[in-house]
């Protein structure tokens, strides 16, 4: 499975971005997708993640300015990032794995660079 992170750019505090996390390689319908992001001298943290039939989590700090969806048409999974401040400055990585299987590989993307001025 290959996964490829997009959409990441510079945008101003209270701007929008939409990252994309294009999959190949695989039954889309069977992953489970997550965004993770590390931001400068923190750990890895979860941002968002849907599951295989569209349920949703979020990380605290992010409940009702991000938005979590997948298009299992396209193979695809968004963020949808709004009122954007200096702290989610990071690195942006998509993750998935097979959900419908009893062990799956861990399947990374690379990042993608995310950067809100204030």
């Amino acid at each position: 499975v290959q996964l490829q992170a997009s959409g990441g750019g510079l945008v101003q505090a209270g701007g929008s971005l939409r990252l994309s996390c294009a999959a190949s390689g695989a039954d889309f319908r069977r992953l489970a997708v997550t965004w993770f992001r590390q931001r400068p001298g923190k750990q890895r943290e979860l941002v968002a993640r849907v599951r295989r039939f569209g349920s949703t989590e979020y990380a605290d700090s992010v409940k009702g300015r991000f938005t979590i969806s997948r298009d299992d048409s396209a193979s695809a999974v968004y963020l949808q990032m709004n009122s954007l401040t200096p702290e989610d400055t990071a690195v942006y990585t998509c993750y998935a794995r097979d959900a419908a299987a009893v062990l799956s590989p861990d399947y990374w993307g690379q990042g993608t660079l995310v950067t809100v001025s204030s």
